[in-house]
């Protein structure tokens, strides 16, 4: 070793602990780049020959990005609060560009280990912050990393937004859909799982609602093909699904037809002082920074699609959805989300009174929420019970007809379940 860099190091740096610190900024490299360990654990003995007794190495970062907005690095923590009591005589990094990966990064080192007498090191060279020289060197490495890991950010993302420009961006396809062999995205050749799809989409037509085409499924044992991770890759596996995944194959525009880039956008916000990543609302897909209606065979048009997400979005019971439509919902009455107020024209309310909770009253708010009074309220058991009487008399008449097409349907329903099941 250079006998310059040498004297850097006096017995009071000897005196206190070594520590190596590794970094590696994502569990992909944790995995694959096992030399790029096994050369940051090799500062270990670097720091031994350096005539330091005690070395600590700090590991718990690894595959933890230090980005902004990324999850605080519980080992960076503790190297600073280390080499705040004293205890660090040199901080060693295979590449110091590791440990200065931010602006705010390299002035909290550069602080608290001048401030503390503590020294810095990588593969070649020791680091005195109290010299000029080594001031200027490692803060122009600091730069040089900071500007390297931005462009190299830019053009990969750069890269990826051609690339989904033009709907080539490769990516996990949703289960019925696979690439051919010439990269181009076509319908699974697996007559089952085409069919399985496509009975979701026909299921939440027929009950229109994501959650009763849930409980039909489940009811039903039938089992869908899923996504699932393995060490070859995603592969296709069958279960009886949940209610997520109804909800999420409904509401993909993918199976449209339609190729659709960063419809969750990421945005930093910050929170207590913090800055953190998040995924923002899903964006419609036409709203979408890439939209490519068309771009390869849909299971449903686009027409249907939109349609779907507006019966969806009516059986919300949050806020923006058409009040005149609703999902039929617990309770005796018969009218409920039927009624409007023939005066203010608003949507009747029902509530359940009586010792058993189960007596219907409709009520029409009219002002009452801006501080006006209720328009008027009526109990529902004659309405209901004079409503049921017409509604028999007009059925009657088509009684048989309507049993018939009953038990049609309920042929086609077995028929489905017997070509779902089907292997």
């Amino acid at each position: 070793m250079d006998p310059h860099q040498q004297s850097k190091i006096t017995p009071a740096h000897l005196e206190r602990k070594a520590v190596v610190y590794l970094r590696q900024s994502s569990a992909r490299q944790v995995l694959e780049n096992k030399e790029s360990q096994r050369l940051q654990y090799a500062l270990a003995d670097r720091a031994r020959e350096l005539g330091f007794n005690a070395v600590e190495v700090i590991g718990g970062d690894l595959g933890s990005s230090a980005a902004p907005g990324a999850p605080e690095r519980d080992g960076f923590k503790g190297l600073i609060a280390s080499v705040a009591l004293g205890e660090v005589g040199i901080v060693l990094s295979r590449e110091l560009s590791r440990l200065l990966r931010t602006d705010k990064d390299w002035c909290q080192v550069a602080e608290v280990c001048q401030l503390f007498g503590t020294l810095l090191g990588d593969g070649e060279r020791v680091y005195d912050l109290e010299v000029l020289d080594d001031q200027l060197v490692l803060g122009i490495k600091a730069t040089l990393s900071v500007v390297e890991r931005k462009v190299f950010r830019l053009r990969l993302l750069e890269g990826m937004r051609e690339k989904a420009r033009r709907g080539e961006l490769a990516r996990v396809l949703p289960p019925g859909y696979v690439y051919d062999k010439t990269g181009k995205v076509v319908k699974d050749p697996d007559g089952r799982v085409q069919d399985a799809i496509a009975l979701i989409f026909r299921k939440f037509r027929e009950v229109r609602s994501v959650r009763q085409a849930w409980l039909w499924f489940r009811d039903q044992g039938v089992e869908l093909p899923v996504n699932k991770p393995t060490a070859d890759g995603m592969k296709i596996t069958w279960q009886v699904p949940n209610s997520t995944f109804v909800g999420h194959v409904l509401h993909n525009p993918f199976y449209a037809g339609a190729f659709v880039w960063r419809q969750r956008p990421i945005e930093t916000t910050v929170v207590e002082g913090r800055l953190v990543k998040r995924q923002s609302r899903v964006l419609r897909p036409q709203d979408c920074e890439v939209f490519i209606p068309e771009h390869h065979e849909g299971y449903i048009d686009w027409e249907t699609f939109q349609e779907n997400l507006s019966v969806i979005g009516n059986n919300s019971t949050r806020g923006g959805s058409d009040e005149s439509i609703g999902a039929v919902r617990a309770g005796n009455g018969l009218l409920v989300g039927l009624l409007r107020c023939g005066r203010c024209g608003r949507k009747f309310h029902a509530s359940y009174w009586g010792k058993s909770g189960a007596s219907a009253r409709y009520v029409c708010k009219g002002d009452y929420d801006s501080g006006g009074r209720y328009c008027i309220g009526f109990g529902g058991r004659k309405v209901d019970q004079r409503f049921s009487e017409e509604l028999l008399r007009a059925l009657s008449l088509l009684g048989v007809r309507a049993s018939l097409r009953a038990m049609e349907r309920l042929s086609v329903r077995d028929i489905e379940v017997q070509q779902t099941l089907s292997p």
